[in-house]
């Protein structure tokens, strides 16, 4: 990297990236030591709180127009694999530790009454898992992002076996862990053949030809077989995570089952997308464009599936799994398109799920700690005792459905231009898909939130609390700024995203001129004893 290139914070070497990911992993382990519940809540804030100054330092530190790896950090961690503790951040990964960060806020204060049972162990791993968390978004090397990948489990089953609020719970959490279990085996064998081919590629023994730093990794180009191996295990793997059809039923269990706070963090942070747009595409550029049908396929049907089973819903926390099921394919055509509207889309409406669906599930959280249901059966006529937890559900759910001025609406333009440059019949599957999403969000609201009152429990509900209301606030600010001045955002992506665009094209023109020379060395050249 040329010192022309770095940031002040590269400059003076301060390893923010590290702090990021060791912060709320060592705020953590001093709860248990704190004596009354109420420490713990606040001492968990104030951690979260600490976390999110530190991301948006980070953020500030960037500079957007600079393509590459930024506040890079590198030491040496397993020699005998050659592996090493390596971290950076661009563009494409910038927004992801404050929306991270946010969202953690956000469910430490949705927690504040409703955890009653083993609050330390609760906030505690929350923290751990923020920590982790931020692991996934800044690690470049292979096996260290596959650590933190990995590492996500155990909080997890955790939060949702012991603080479940279903009577499956843990089967719930049993479930969600052998589903990831299962993805991750096919991503530790693509790690592994990129880490083999790269030493054999520069032909040095193990381990000092063997590497898994992400920079090297998509400057070594794989041969045809071994890319197409490397991308269908990498983007199936990432899949099961994301999470996209067909892999998607651990989402709805989970919705169903487990505590509210963790429910938002699995459908407001989207590794799995995030991992397909920063490993599987640039490390196998040649097969992801070989496979457009494949990724068009499974996100144009899975965008219809999941807004169609939406539909079908009577629960308001299964109805939001499937709509983030429709979602994330919506997401991976706009990745597909692999120019610069659909990825800077695809960004965008990853960020959105953070502020959105996040926001959306958090609400439907209130209302169960209110009502004890979120069935249709218990609800109608919500508008009336909660006015304003109906005004910002109607407000999150309209900038999930693309209503203009909101957040939504600019990143499913964008998607849906980037997918309409590459191939119009899927642009108007995806955009059917978002039509649907409509139908199903503003007929759950009608049937939940207006018409008569039939419950005595609705009729008696209270409205958002101050700290309820201090989430809902932040996140409706969010969208409308997002919707209003979206250029706040895009200004941080463009860099890295034409960047990763242009390193798509010009490993298809190598493709093309390789074509081309390979053809003309078949083509056999005309002598004078073979002309007419």
């Amino acid at each position: 990297m040329n010192p022309e290139h770095l940031s002040a914070a590269d400059q003076i070497g301060f390893p923010i990236l590290s702090l990021l990911i060791m912060l709320p992993l060592a705020w953590g382990l001093l709860l248990p030591f704190l004596r009354t519940s109420r420490a713990v809540r606040i001492a968990a804030l104030t951690g979260a709180g600490l976390e999110l100054i530190l991301s948006l330092l980070m953020l500030a530190s960037l500079r957007p127009e600079v393509a590459g790896m930024q506040l890079m950090e590198r030491a040496a961690w397993i020699p005998s694999l050659n592996a090493q503790y390596l971290l950076g951040i661009d563009g494409l990964a910038a927004l992801f530790p404050p929306l991270t960060a946010l969202l953690f806020c956000g469910v430490i204060l949705a927690s504040w009454t409703s955890i009653q049972t083993m609050p330390r162990l609760y906030f505690a791993l929350l923290l751990a898992l923020e920590g982790i968390t931020m692991g996934v978004f800044c690690a470049l090397d292979l096996v260290l992002f596959f650590l933190f990948w990995e590492l996500t489990l155990a909080p997890i089953y955790f939060l949702i076996s012991l603080w479940g609020i279903g009577p499956e719970r843990r089967f719930a959490a049993t479930k969600y862990t052998l589903f990831m279990l299962a993805g991750g085996i096919p991503l530790l064998f693509a790690i592994l053949l990129l880490g083999l081919h790269h030493a054999s590629a520069v032909e040095l023994p193990l381990p000092g030809g063997l590497t898994f730093d992400y920079l090297a990794l998509i400057e070594q180009p794989l041969p045809a077989p071994m890319q197409a191996a490397v991308f269908l295990l990498l983007f199936f793997g990432f899949a099961v995570k994301a999470p996209l059809f067909p892999f998607h039923t651990w989402l709805p269990t989970v919705l169903r089952e487990g505590p509210v706070g963790l429910s938002a963090l699995l459908v407001g942070l989207k590794l799995g997308a995030f991992g397909i747009l920063r490993f599987a595409l640039p490390l196998a550029p040649m097969a992801a464009r070989e496979y457009f049908w494949l990724m068009a396929a499974l996100g144009g049907f899975g965008a219809i599936y999941g807004a169609l089973v939406a539909l079908r819903q009577s629960n308001l926390r299964k109805m939001l799994a499937f709509s983030s099921v429709s979602h994330v394919g919506l997401v991976i055509v706009g990745i597909a398109a692999m120019n610069i509207q659909g990825v800077q889309g695809a960004i965008f409406q990853l960020v959105n799920f953070g502020v959105v669906a996040g926001g959306l599930v958090l609400l439907t959280g209130f209302l169960h700690h209110r009502l004890g249901s979120t069935d249709l059966a218990s609800l109608g006529g919500l508008a009336r005792p909660l006015p304003l937890l109906t005004a910002f559900f109607l407000l999150l759910g309209m900038a999930s459905i693309g209503l203009p001025g909101t957040s939504g609406f600019v990143a499913e333009l964008l998607i849906l231009i980037g997918i309409f440059q590459a191939s119009p019949g899927v642009a108007f599957i995806a955009l059917f898909g978002v039509i649907l999403s409509a139908a199903y969000f503003l007929g759950f609201f009608q049937r939940a939130f207006l018409g008569p009152i039939t419950q005595p429990a609705v009729a008696a509900a209270l409205d958002l609390r101050p700290r309820e209301l201090l989430i809902a606030g932040v996140l409706g600010v969010l969208v409308l700024m997002g919707g209003l001045f979206p250029g706040l955002a895009q200004n941080v992506t463009t860099g890295a995203a034409n960047g990763w665009v242009v390193r798509m094209a010009a490993d298809q023109q190598q493709k093309a001129s390789s074509m081309t020379g390979y053809n003309a060395r078949r083509v056999p050249k005309l002598t004078s004893d073979d002309a007419p």
